[in-house]
């Protein structure tokens, strides 16, 4: 019903607008309607510039105005708050750092569901709890809107690059609607179930995904102090049965590969903090269903003793060099 009134209205919307050449122009002469953006940060900032890049307008704002102003010269409608956004597109994605910027963002004062539009679809790809994708699915069902979880895999170069992977939960007969957007972004938009299971998706690649950051960080370590060279050591490991993402795509030392956050000091790419935030989303939905995760526990303590020893706005693969400094003490 949802994707029916959005098509009906924009359908209404043409039919009673006088021609106006210049926002026919801007609407790229594709019938793309507007789409809204919240949340320009590190991911969020190259999601928005692929869907202009594909032609759809966006609408778009942060609680930083600095991290408009790229966004804002290639096109974007910057807006004050969510709220606006809402007010403007139909269509709106959000990616934001946390469950209480998420809950914020969609239910505070200026929050999207103050203006939502009946028929709305708004697509959350903000790494969060499960359960609070589907209270806001609920929030957003009563003021006629749609809600879906759509967190992503794949960091800052594949968002830059459009080849992130989505895991989309939601009403299954939106989910064209919702990969026709995510497309513009990510090489693969899998749909997962019901409002949540995007989300418990994410969590377990990224308990995943910390637990062999750790492991090569590790390996490597160690292969170094027993005198190999790491690049030769990563190019075995690379060709062997050892090889996996973090050795062969986001290497952690220094100098073995290039355009990976280990090559600039650990700036740039996944925080840190945000893979203990996960981490602690993993631990809690572990303990809800009674689900031993001994490694995953391990992982976790070892990303929040990194936030505490100065490490908490560098790469996740930083450990490495949390793991080369613990050797001195």
């Amino acid at each position: 019903m949802a994707a029916v009134l959005r098509g009906s209205r924009y359908l209404v919307g043409r039919c009673c607008r006088h021609v106006d050449f210049a926002f026919v122009s801007t609407r790229s002469m594709a019938s793309k309607t507007q789409v809204g953006f919240v949340g320009l940060g590190n991911m969020g900032n190259p999601m928005a510039k692929n869907l202009l890049k594909h032609g759809y307008p966006v609408i778009a704002t942060d609680v930083f105005p600095e991290s408009c102003k790229e966004l804002q010269e290639l096109g974007a409608q910057i807006v004050d708050n969510p709220a606006e956004v809402a007010d403007k597109a139909d269509r709106i994605i959000t990616m934001l750092p946390s469950s209480p910027n998420v809950i914020d963002v969609y239910t505070g004062s200026n929050g999207i569901l103050k203006k939502v539009k009946k028929g709305s679809l708004l697509i959350d790809s903000s790494t969060i709890d499960p359960s609070v994708s589907k209270e806001m699915a609920t929030a957003a069902e009563k003021m006629g809107a749609v809600f879906m979880d759509a967190p992503v895999s794949g960091g800052v170069g594949a968002a830059s690059s459009g080849k992130l992977t989505f895991m989309v939960g939601g009403a299954e007969e939106e989910f064209t609607a919702a990969k026709e957007l995510l497309s513009c972004m990510g090489a693969n938009v899998v749909y997962c179930g019901q409002v949540g299971t995007g989300q418990a998706a994410k969590i377990c690649n990224n308990m995943l995904l910390a637990i062999g950051m750790i492991g090569t960080s590790e390996t490597m370590n160690l292969g170094i102090r027993l005198g190999l060279d790491p690049k030769l050591l990563a190019k075995i490991l690379n060709m062997s049965s050892g090889r996996c993402w973090s050795s062969d795509t986001y290497n952690p030392v220094p100098g073995v590969m290039e355009g990976v956050p280990s090559g600039n000091n650990y700036q740039g790419g996944f925080g840190t903090q945000l893979m203990a935030k996960d981490l602690g989303l993993a631990q809690n939905t572990a303990t809800n269903t009674k689900t031993p995760v001994p490694l995953g526990s391990l992982a976790h303590q070892i990303y929040r003793m990194m936030c505490a020893r100065g490490y908490a706005n560098k790469d996740f693969s930083s450990v490495f060099q949390f793991l080369r400094e613990e050797e001195g003490q």
